[in-house]
């Protein structure tokens, strides 16, 4: 008990001294900061890299995938760990705010950036988990052709694994902003939310199950089929991502707008 009781007052004094200090502003601007970088990386990769490494041959994608997309991929995920950091940092501050943590995911604005959190959160995930994983596969395999070795013939899966969960990132990254800026801009708290909230969290959590869960292949297998249409090209993803924004705003304001 002694023990938790200094944590919460530790707690409680480290978030009055980045209250008090304008910290909390320097986190939240190093929030976006590496936020833009790690998006706007997803972005280059789905929309510039991915289309014009389709057009090389072999040995010209190997070596753009040794030379560039090795140092891009650097920056990309630790731009995306660091969004996560700062994310965390900057919810504790928010709850401080509040007489109880759930109060705040009780508001409008709270049901706004739990989405946008859900979302980012798995697209973090993605990143360490799935993305980087299968390409050190695919760079090591670049590489090695290059030196003249043979090719791994686990590389070809591992790039579909990887290109599957970028897409879905690129699915989730457009509904992740809007509801993350959406917090601050678009929801108020001035509505009751009580007897009606859990159908935007039903809604939020289904709509995100079904998505991750079908880039990961559980549900459709990885190859090329019905379910995986949406991952095909940067065109498709791009539709997706903006007809899941439309369909959760529409629910959002149809149960509290």
């Amino acid at each position: 008990m002694a023990v938790s009781l200094n944590g919460g007052v530790a707690m409680l004094g480290t978030i009055w001294l980045f209250k008090h200090f304008g910290l909390e502003f320097l986190f939240r601007w190093a929030h976006v900061v590496v936020g833009i970088m790690w998006i706007g990386l997803l972005w280059y990769f789905n929309f510039v890299q991915v289309p014009a490494f389709a057009a090389m041959d072999a040995a010209a994608r190997n070596d753009a995938t040794d030379k560039l997309a090795s140092r891009a991929l650097w920056w990309f995920r630790w731009a995306a760990a660091a969004t996560f950091v700062f994310g965390i940092v900057l919810l504790l501050l928010i709850l401080g705010d509040y007489p109880k943590d759930s109060d705040y995911f009780k508001s409008g604005q709270g049901m706004s950036i739990t989405a946008g959190m859900l979302f980012g959160i798995t697209m973090f995930l993605n990143v360490w988990g799935v993305i980087w994983v299968n390409q050190k596969v695919v760079i090591a395999n670049a590489r090695n052709v290059q030196a003249g070795g043979t090719a791994n013939p686990d590389a070809p899966a591992a790039a579909r694994r990887s290109a599957l969960a970028s897409r879905q990132n690129t699915v989730f990254s457009f509904p992740m902003i809007f509801f993350m800026v959406g917090a601050a801009h678009f929801f108020g708290s001035n509505f009751d939310t009580t007897s009606d909230r859990w159908v935007w969290y039903v809604v939020v959590v289904v709509a995100w199950a079904l998505l991750e869960l079908n880039c990961l292949g559980v549900i459709g297998g990885t190859g090329q089929n019905r379910s995986n249409w949406i991952y095909e090209n940067h065109k498709r993803a791009i539709g997706a991502s903006l007809v899941l924004l439309v369909v959760l705003y529409i629910v959002f304001q149809a149960v509290y707008g």
